[in-house]
């Protein structure tokens, strides 16, 4: 997996891990437990040894029924960790690339301002001005596919109508994938979007057929954590007991191609993922 941005070019393995850093108080599973500044940093501190590739901050939840949150707040809770973790890779400390985690443009300047590497816009950069300045400031961006607004979304009357969620899916995502690249957006990671805006069988076949939202030869993302769906299916309802369920699902999305794994869990993740890779090895030889 290569990513690039204007003046580097990283290459990357596939089966990398994005842990989640949600500075924020309302967020479905950890709202309220790193909002100040040293706990966000113990909870980074924790990621690093764990072995996460990406930190992924976020000041404002995007789960089903969430409101938006005013930028000068969302720029408040995630600048100060960004800038933490930035002084301390300038000192030479090996710190994983920094997500900002946004779907404002002026959030999203002032956290690579602060020295976050890249964006992810859970709404698939359609904001003009968001893609203008992944442009300006040369960094990659996440694209998930969002068939409505967290404001509107239910968590259980959610699913929009597709007639083959895979098909659809996949070519909006190109579409926002082609869009940003002739905007100047140097590169692209794509997200299939699972628990936004779909039903529990949509969201099994994404995963079930991701191999096709690769097809156009984006690097894929997936973001199953602890998502609603892994509960229902599971019958457990507490957010944080389904770190289980969420390997479960992201070794499957690994056989089917995912690059990316977006996680709550870096320590689970970190280790299921080194037994499923010797697994495979001979698999992929």
């Amino acid at each position: 997996m290569e990513l690039r941005w204007r003046t580097r070019t990283i290459n990357l393995p596939s089966g990398v891990i994005m842990g989640i850093l949600n500075v924020t108080p309302d967020s479905f599973s950890d709202g309220g437990q790193f909002t100040s500044l040293a706990h966000a940093t113990q909870q980074a501190n924790a990621m690093i040894a764990a072995g996460a590739m990406f930190i992924d901050i976020g000041g404002e939840s995007t789960r089903p029924g969430a409101q938006t949150v005013p930028a000068e707040v969302e720029i408040e809770r995630v600048v100060p960790i960004i800038e933490t973790l930035h002084k301390r890779r300038s000192k030479g400390e090996a710190i994983p690339l920094l997500s900002i985690d946004t779907r404002k443009a002026i959030v999203a300047r002032a956290a690579l301002e602060a020295g976050a590497d890249l964006v992810n816009d859970v709404t698939g950069l359609r904001d003009p001005s968001m893609r203008a300045v992944c442009a300006e400031f040369g960094v990659p961006a996440v694209l998930m596919h969002l068939p409505t607004t967290p404001e509107t979304m239910q968590w259980s009357q959610a699913a929009a109508k597709f007639t083959d969620v895979v098909i659809e899916v996949r070519d909006e995502l190109a579409r926002l994938a082609r869009q940003a690249l002739d905007d100047g957006v140097p590169t692209v990671i794509v997200d299939p979007g699972f628990g936004f805006g779909k039903s529990i069988e949509q969201n099994l076949e994404l995963i079930r057929r991701l191999s096709e939202i690769k097809a156009p030869g984006y690097p894929v993302l997936l973001g199953a954590s602890r998502k609603s769906t892994l509960g229902r299916l599971t019958g457990i309802t507490q957010a944080d007991q389904l770190d289980a369920a969420s390997i479960a699902a992201h070794l499957y999305a690994l056989s089917q191609g995912a690059d990316i794994l977006r996680v709550h869990d870096v320590t689970g993740h970190a280790q299921a993922i080194k037994i499923w890779q010797q697994l495979s090895k001979d698999d992929r030889s």
